[in-house]
């Protein structure tokens, strides 16, 4: 899951990352990793039915801000959102529209995101219809200087004019009050060729840098996702070969820019089309902790690794999961001396949502459990959310019961 590491301005700016956590960080930070965690009810202020696609970021521990789509036949698609208040546990505001209109694309895997700059101000993004082809669409950005009550117009970061996909967004904050943002881009698709993975920096005036490519061939429907390590944002992804090799693959951007992309782990899975099962990363310091689904051998897994150097290099994977039901649609927190891995499973008694506490190096699991049974099936569940603040683990995910979906959460504390 992306991890917006700077705070608003209202709630004060945020310190730097600082290098690697001490082995006792969790005693340092108040939060015993031995203390075993219950699930409890999580209301949330997404209580229209037909919201779906939520996403879920933390802003310095001391806010989190929930952002979904309301879908609801005859009416418009609505981008909303709202936050919650760490310290007092409660939401700080009614939802709020981010954006509204008949053309969003909307799509269970390819989802707006919302996160907050060191500046104070709001950023989302949504998918935009550019066409009549199914998967003709453009990524549109706004950013709020108010809080969330008023939205900037939206800006699209890639300017190829191309009437084709791009999507699957990840953004980071950038010390200089705007953001980074990559996307995979279907430009050259129109004549053939593969997806590609391309970035831009956006300043606080919605001023785009030029585009770069980081990698020419990628999974063409795959999560991206970024953190923000001590030495700048890495992105992870999944790559395409000319084989097919479908591995997740990881890059760093440094001052002199992308690094060459490297496997996380050499699964060596070979499929012939995309899985719609992206990665997750999440970072502190130099930690890195990077989870993934892969099916190669025809087993599906779901898989983990460590970096200690800021995704360098990874150490080899542990398996979470495995075994026909497992789906993945992963998700992953690193926090209070702990790494926090989601997934999900779904067998012929229905889904199921699995939470896995363990050390940063992901060597001791602390805790299992199960944190919900959606009564949904498939797709329609989509992709679950997890941040950790204040000790707690929050969890978002989608259900749908008797044809509609609608928000769900939980909150993860210590008994």
């Amino acid at each position: 899951m992306r991890t917006a590491i700077l705070a608003l301005a209202v709630l004060g700016l945020a310190a730097g990352c600082g290098g690697n956590r001490p082995p006792d960080a969790a005693a340092a930070a108040g939060v015993d990793p031995a203390l075993e965690r219950v699930v409890e009810d999580w209301p949330l202020p997404a209580t229209m039915p037909g919201s779906a696609l939520p996403d879920l970021v933390g802003v310095q521990g001391r806010t989190l801000l929930l952002s979904w789509t309301n879908s609801q036949a005859g009416r418009r698609h609505a981008l909303q959102f709202s936050s919650y208040d760490v310290a007092s546990a409660r939401w700080e505001r009614r939802p709020t529209t981010i954006a509204v209109g008949n053309s969003m694309f909307v799509n269970w895997a390819d989802t707006p995101h919302v996160m907050a700059t060191r500046d104070g101000a709001l950023w989302a993004h949504w998918l935009q219809k550019s066409g009549d082809a199914p998967y003709a669409y453009d990524i549109m950005l706004a950013t709020s200087r108010d809080g969330g009550g008023r939205w900037s117009t939206p800006v699209s970061p890639h300017a190829d004019g191309a009437r084709v996909e791009h999507g699957f967004v990840s953004m980071w904050p950038r010390a200089d009050g705007g953001l980074g943002i990559a996307w995979l881009d279907g430009r050259g698709t129109a004549d053939g060729g593969p997806m590609a993975l391309r970035a831009t920096a956006v300043d606080a005036a919605l001023r785009m840098e030029a585009e770069t490519e980081v990698d020419a061939s990628v999974c063409d429907c795959c999560q991206t996702s970024d953190a923000v390590t001590a030495r700048g944002p890495l992105l992870v992804y999944r790559g395409r070969t000319p084989e097919e090799v479908r591995d997740i693959l990881a890059t760093r951007l440094g001052p002199e820019g992308w690094t060459t992309p490297a496997p996380v782990h050499a699964d060596g899975w070979v499929m012939a089309a995309c899985p719609v099962n992206g990665p997750a990363v999440a970072a502190e310091g130099e930690e890195a902790v990077v989870a993934w689904y892969t099916a190669a051998g025809g087993r599906p897994e779901v898989r983990a690794a460590y970096s200690a150097n800021a995704g360098d290099a990874f150490a080899a994977p542990i398996v979470l999961d495995a075994g026909e039901a497992v789906q993945g649609r992963v998700a992953v927190a690193l926090a209070d001396g702990q790494a926090w891995l989601l997934w999900l499973r779904e067998d012929e008694g229905g889904q199921s949502l699995w939470l896995s506490r363990r050390s940063p190096d992901l060597a001791t699991e602390y805790q299992r459990m199960q944190v919900a049974a959606p009564a949904g099936r498939g797709r329609g569940t989509g992709f679950p959310q997890l941040a950790v603040a204040g000790g707690v683990a929050h969890v978002v995910w989608t259900d749908v019961v008797d044809g509609i979906p609608g928000l769900r959460g939980a909150r993860v504390v210590a008994r």
